[in-house]
């Protein structure tokens, strides 16, 4: 696990809501959903992102855009369209009557809008529960961030263009792995612009005392650390360690150590054949209530309705 995953936790899609949207002119679409993260990718002709109490955004062939909840914003051909649509939480779709759309404008597996042959073709991929992106990231971003095609390229947007398409045996985990993947691409273009004011646990590397206490915590989650053990292995004194860590990262290395060991117990908890008592002696917990507590005083909800959600959404 390098520091830039490894910080990022993740991300990590769990039935993550994937769609071609293809519209013709006049259009405007009214986002209310409460999405934690959206990624939008222009295929072909353009769209236009109106935040709520902010300046429009144009995105031509080839840009992204990534927003960021509890944002509201419009996204259409221009910014004076008025909406006719409006995408509700859970990705609900009516007209401005509060009617359904969603089957009148569904055109195949994973393509939607008001025509098949419009001139806009766009990618949506949206995550659905917190619980798959983490706050360090959500902390730190934008309502909306935006890349232009002359300043990243990548071919995972073509390649999820294809895919979405597709009606396969697994099709649903494909499209997560290819959202998480897109979604990191952006970031790593974004955080690294000449202009770009990343935040400090993203430099970490250029910390050797810090970039060594990751490594140090990444590789052996499950070691029965202290900040005095922790301090022995990387060579510092608990108050240097202490102060650079937080310093660089936001929080204390042991608060970093116990919301990576949940990370990985959520990944572990989506295995069919792993128990939370499985999962937490692998992860140096004492007692499978030990991690249960922890895991719902971190991220809100029980390892066991954890597990479940990523069930429904598989």
């Amino acid at each position: 696990m390098d520091l830039f995953g490894g910080l990022l936790d993740g991300p990590r899609a769990r039935g993550a809501f994937a769609l071609r949207t293809v519209m013709r002119p006049p259009w405007s679409l009214r986002i209310l959903a409460k999405s934690p993260i959206t990624v939008l990718a222009i295929v072909r002709g353009h769209a236009w992102v109106v935040p709520d109490g902010s300046e429009p955004v144009r995105l031509g062939v080839g840009d992204v855009a990534v927003t960021r909840a509890p944002l509201h914003y419009c996204v259409a051909d221009h910014p004076d369209t008025a909406p006719e649509i409006v995408i509700h939480p859970g990705q609900r779709c009516t007209n401005l009557n509060g009617e359904s759309l969603e089957q009148e404008l569904m055109h195949g597996v994973r393509t939607w809008g008001n025509d098949p042959n419009g001139s806009t073709l766009m990618l949506v991929g949206a995550y659905e529960s917190t619980s798959d992106i983490s706050d360090r990231l959500l902390r730190v971003l934008p309502p909306v961030l935006t890349l232009s095609n002359d300043t990243w390229g990548s071919p995972l947007v073509s390649l999820l263009c294809e895919e979405m398409e597709k009606e396969c045996a697994g099709q649903a985990a494909v499209l997560d792995r290819l959202i998480d993947l897109l979604l990191i691409a952006i970031l790593r273009a974004w955080f690294t612009r000449p202009s770009a004011s990343a935040p400090t646990w993203y430099r970490a590397h250029s910390d050797p005392l810090v970039s060594r206490t990751l490594q140090v915590l990444h590789q052996q989650p499950a070691f029965p650390w202290t900040l005095a053990t922790l301090c022995r292995e990387v060579g510092a004194s608990r108050s240097a360690l202490s102060r650079r860590f937080r310093d660089v990262v936001g929080e204390s290395p042991m608060k970093f150590l116990t919301s990576w060991r949940l990370a990985l117990a959520a990944d572990m908890l989506c295995d069919p054949e792993a128990t939370v008592g499985t999962v937490a002696y692998a992860l140096g917990y004492s007692t499978p209530f030990a991690l249960s507590a922890a895991f719902k005083r971190v991220r809100g909800i029980s390892p066991q309705e954890h597990r479940l959600r990523a069930m429904r959404a598989s």
